[in-house]
């Protein structure tokens, strides 16, 4: 799946969230009443040279008056939105915890959870308690032929997981999928990289690891021991991860085995015992998406200590659950990958975090309640008619391309014609009843019984075909979503909302906005990885053999150019990795600005506010990315993130947008420059 801002990478499930904006408006020009320019000046830095730093003209005011606090280690107007929406959550969650329910009721379960998440007292009185029987279960393992179990049955990050996805090769049926896991700091770069920087964090967290083994009780020694064994496992496994630039080669990702097949490939690990107890034991097939993370692990398993094991799974153990535990544990969690990763300086206090583990535990709970009180019929309805009007917008690019013939043409609307448009919430809500909290059981154990819910909803799905009424996210998401299996485009309610959308401002500014945003997840469809899909959603080739080679180069360009971006002093930005995304950030302006002068082409929009209509559609797309960032997570997102930094998804994207360079008067002598020959020009 791809989307616009989050990186869901780690999710396993292969979509493609744009981080950005849902899109709302469609005809706002046709309103009798007096639509605004919606660019607020305040956010403009007018003193900036825009043909040098068009990132600093277009929000390097927001910048000055959004300055970073403690909490953030980068906070931009889309996470400006997502506060303003958490607070939302807060008042709705928060009523509902005040008083009494009807065991097994939504609200019972809703208003439980969060007053457990709520309760310091009790959280700091129980210390490591709730993890003690864990640990000890860890610490009895004799064979390496429990471990399976353990995996299959608690669901910790160790090892490897599995989850149950669509099969590219055959998009209407689920598969079982393995997915690499079970390195702490998420990121194979992190446990190689050999500058004095990485140095340093590598110490820090041996550190960590020693500090949380402490605080769970051991001794000195103990912590020690644990540290350096931990850090030889994770290293192993990080030397065969596949780095965030392998993992986005679909096909190089999919491995089908039989069950038979697996256990005689991959020998020395219990399959039958851990599908036992993950509730599968009738599984016939599965993907090893990732085979030599698999080798390596079983490997580490078979040749590695039962002592060094035990401190390895025990670790996963105290990670997982540090954040549900007391504020000991929790700080010193936040102490590593809050400071030391990110460079953030204050915990996130304790009311969001109670929120975001709710809105995350029963999502479509909350989105109910939310959608009935924030998301109007009328938006939804409005919304769907600007997708509508995009989705025509690219069907004319298509046309126009001269560098595709129409065989290829023909199969691309084809393609598009199939589109699933979602938008706002679900037509089916998430069944809840099967999940039990119970507030006299620890924070943790709910946790994990939240976990092993959505195993077994997931598990369940691997005899069904796929259901495309699914959501891969919550309607209170700030975010949307591109997703290849059931060739769908998603936009949850969250997101319709400014800076991604203004009801009360003119179509020059919600194309430019939240357009761009319904583009850019179409063009997700059609970017270095989407356009392996066909129609039906299968990793199928739908191209002539030319105009496959003519793609190629020109997202070649793409490439070479971000990888020419200097993030810091040392650091460039990695245009491999990030090459989806920057091709769908180019599609969406293309495609959006298409759509923009087709709705005002009657009816065109006079200057406001000082700009020209075509001005404030490109004011509007970079302010959907100002941001301030820190140095540390900076270096954090290009090594892990698919999306670009926020500046460069308007320095680096705007340079190749011909309708920029007239709207602004862009010339050879600015520093942004281009010449045509060097500008990408795909869709």
């Amino acid at each position: 799946m791809n989307s616009l801002l989050i990186n869901y990478t780690n999710m396993k499930k292969f979509f493609f969230p744009m981080l950005a904006a849902a899109f709302l408006a469609a005809g706002c020009a046709n309103s009798p009443k007096e639509l605004s320019a919606g660019i607020r000046s305040e956010n403009l830095d007018t003193t900036a040279d825009k043909g040098a730093d068009f990132y600093q003209y277009a929000c390097g005011g927001w910048m000055a008056l959004n300055p970073l606090t403690p909490e953030y280690a980068r906070f931009g107007s889309f996470d400006k939105l997502g506060q303003d929406n958490i607070k939302r959550l807060n008042d709705l969650i928060a009523e509902i915890a005040s008083t009494q329910h009807e065991a097994g009721t939504e609200a019972q379960k809703i208003g439980d959870f969060y007053n457990v998440a709520m309760d310091a007292e009790r959280l700091n009185a129980e210390g490591c308690e709730p993890v003690k029987a864990e640990l000890q279960r860890v610490a009895e393992i004799t064979d390496v032929k429990e471990i399976a179990a353990l995996m299959g049955e608690d669901l910790y990050d160790i090892f490897f997981q599995v989850y149950v996805d669509a099969d590219i090769m055959d998009a209407k049926r689920n598969l079982m999928q393995t997915y690499q896991a079970g390195i702490g700091m998420g990121n194979r770069d992190y446990y190689f990289e050999s500058d004095d920087k990485m140095i340093e964090i590598q110490g820090e967290y041996l550190l960590h690891i020693e500090k949380m083994f402490k605080l769970a009780g051991y001794t000195t020694l103990q912590a020690s021991e644990a540290a350096q064994a931990v850090m030889m496992i994770e290293r192993q496994l990080a030397l065969a991860h596949f780095s965030q630039t392998q993992l986005r080669d679909s096909y190089a990702n999919y491995h089908l085995y039989t069950v038979d097949s697996l256990k005689a490939s991959f020998p020395g690990f219990c399959w039958d015992t851990y599908f036992a107890t993950l509730g599968c034991a009738d599984v016939k097939e599965i993907s090893v998406s990732q085979e030599e993370p698999i080798r390596k692990s079983i490997e580490i398993m078979n040749t590695t200590r039962i002592e060094d094991l035990r401190y390895y799974m025990q670790w996963r153990v105290l990670s997982a659950a540090a954040s549900y535990m007391s504020d000991e544990f929790a700080t010193e969690k936040f102490n590593f990958f809050g400071r030391v990763i990110s460079g953030r300086q204050e915990e996130t206090p304790r009311w969001k975090r109670a929120v975001s583990m709710v809105d995350g535990s029963l999502g479509m709970a909350v989105g109910k309640l939310y959608c009935e009180k924030y998301f109007p019929a009328e938006a939804k309805t409005r919304m769907e008619t600007l997708c509508a009007n995009l989705l025509k917008a690219y069907g004319e690019r298509i046309d126009n391309l001269e560098w595709m013939s129409d065989e290829t043409k023909a199969k691309a609307h084809e393609k598009l014609s199939t589109f699933y448009v979602k938008v706002g919430y679900p037509n089916k809500w998430e069944d809840y009843t099967a999940l039990e909290i119970n507030p006299a059981e620890s924070y943790w154990t709910l946790v994990k019984r939240v976990s092993k819910f959505n195993t077994a909803r997931s598990m369940a799905k691997i005899t069904k075909p796929v259901d495309k009424e699914d959501w891969y996210m919550n309607p209170q998401t700030v975010n949307a979503y591109y997703n290849p299996t059931t060739n769908e485009i998603c936009f949850p309610a969250g997101i319709l909302q400014y800076p991604f959308f203004d009801m009360e401002a003119d179509d020059a500014f919600n194309y430019g906005a939240i357009g761009v945003v319904i583009a850019h997840e179409v063009t997700h469809g059609f970017d270095d990885m989407g356009s392996n899909f066909d129609k039906d959603g299968n990793y199928a080739n739908w191209w002539t053999e030319e105009d496959k080679a003519r793609f190629n180069e020109r997202t070649k360009v793409m490439e070479e150019y971000f990888n020419g971006i200097k993030v810091n002093e040392t650091m460039y930005a990695n245009g491999k990795m990030s090459l989806g995304e920057n091709i769908a950030d180019h599609g969406g302006l293309q495609v959006a600005f298409h759509a923009f002068k087709n709705a005002t082409a009657e009816n065109p929009l006079p200057v406001k506010e000082g700009f020209t209509p075509e001005q404030r559609f490109f004011l509007a797309y970079s302010n959907v990315w100002a941001g301030n960032i820190r140095p540390e997570e900076i270096v954090r997102r290009t090594l892990t993130d698919v999306h670009s930094l926020g500046k460069w998804r308007v320095n680096g994207a705007l340079p190749h947008i011909a309708a920029w360079y007239e709207a602004f008067n862009i010339t050879e002598e600015d520093a942004l420059y281009l010449a045509p020959e060097k500008r990408v020009s795909i869709w």
